[in-house]
């Protein structure tokens, strides 16, 4: 939602308040009438907030939340309710059974998602007759930015944590790349999280630095693009474990030329998107379109290959590497689009 501003005059009425009125239209927007409660706010020194009733309601509602479990409720089921809640911004989520008790391994399946899955959550009270998780992360604590960055950091180093490991041929790498891919998805659903709660909230909107709703929209797109980044990270990981053997030195090199080129413009394409830049938006786009190059490259290097094995998980690893350039040109894109109104303005 746009910002909107009024300037009206602070008037004395009896011995001890003061009043300020308030626009016609800002009260029928926001669906007040007469003898509707208003909470005030002061924070700091220079700040006054008002919140509405029907905003109070909202937050009031988001409390606490209930999932009955069946007895034969599978643990992928219990793991997506338990994340849907967690987006949804409820702070407490009871996991109960609807009859009888939860089994020993319902409850690790919940305790394993609350540990891999839910940032800033913790387990308050577990027993057989039920769990309790609450969300104890605060907005203030770690913003959407701080997070994002974090997300990406992460899945950068996936990338070129899985290339290394086919070179050393080290599947203890290999593996902590994939390990490293449920970090990346954490702050993933904490970005969504937080997003969501922006949405209903106009006032954690500005606090989060949007300036409108569908911004966050945008960032929603851009974290599910650097989530599938890391995951062909992992499918590379994924290989090497499965095969246990490298490819050829000379192939290699041209791979991590890849990699490294594909991981330099997802860099400028989220530079982009904190800079709100639309014009490096623009030539990220393009410059993203020479990873042909790259690819050619390595399929040049591999003609001379007889072993069909080698040849399909070159072939393999050279698509997922290749798709993390088209998920940076996907975020650009979204730049662009979160962006045009200012370009727009500048040629009126």
């Amino acid at each position: 939602m746009e910002e909107r501003e009024e300037t009206r005059k602070i008037q004395f009425t009896g011995k001890s308040s003061y009043i300020v009125s308030l626009p016609k239209q800002w009260i029928m927007e926001l669906g007040l009438k007469q003898g509707d409660q208003i909470r005030m706010v002061r924070k700091g020194s220079s700040t006054l907030e008002l919140y509405p009733p029907k905003f109070e309601s909202r937050i009031q509602k988001k409390e606490d939340a209930v999932i009955e479990i069946d007895a034969e409720e599978k643990p992928s089921s219990i793991i997506r309710k338990l994340i849907s809640l967690y987006f949804l911004g409820f702070k407490t989520i009871n996991v109960k059974p609807k009859n009888g008790r939860l089994s020993p391994n319902q409850r690790n399946t919940v305790k394993e998602a609350v540990k891999r899955m839910l940032m800033g959550s913790e387990i308050i009270s577990d027993s057989s007759g039920g769990i309790t998780v609450q969300v104890l992360v605060n907005l203030l604590e770690l913003s959407v930015d701080g997070a994002f960055k974090r997300m990406i950091h992460l899945a950068k180093s996936m990338s070129s944590d899985a290339i290394l490991a086919v070179k050393e041929n080290n599947l203890e790498l290999a593996q902590e790349v994939i390990n490293t891919d449920d970090e990346v998805d954490r702050f993933g659903f904490y970005i969504i999280r937080q997003l969501k709660i922006a949405i209903q909230n106009e006032h954690m909107l500005k606090e989060m630095g949007f300036r409108n709703a569908r911004n966050c929209l945008g960032y929603r797109l851009v974290v599910k693009n650097i989530e599938r980044a890391g995951d062909h990270a992992s499918f590379i990981a994924k290989d090497l474990l499965e095969f246990k053997k490298s490819v050829k030195k000379e192939i290699l090199e041209k791979l991590q030329d890849m990699n490294e080129f594909c991981l330099s413009v997802l860099d400028e394409s989220c530079l982009a998107l904190f800079k709100e830049d639309y014009v490096q938006a623009e030539k990220i786009i393009e410059k993203a379109a020479e990873i042909a190059k790259y690819e050619k490259k390595v399929r040049d290097a591999s003609k001379s290959l007889k072993d069909d094995e080698e040849i399909y998980r070159i072939r393999r690893m050279s698509e997922n590497i290749r798709r993390v350039s088209e998920y940076a040109s996907d975020i650009a894109e979204i730049v662009l689009n979160m962006n045009i109104e200012k370009v727009l303005k500048k040629t009126e």
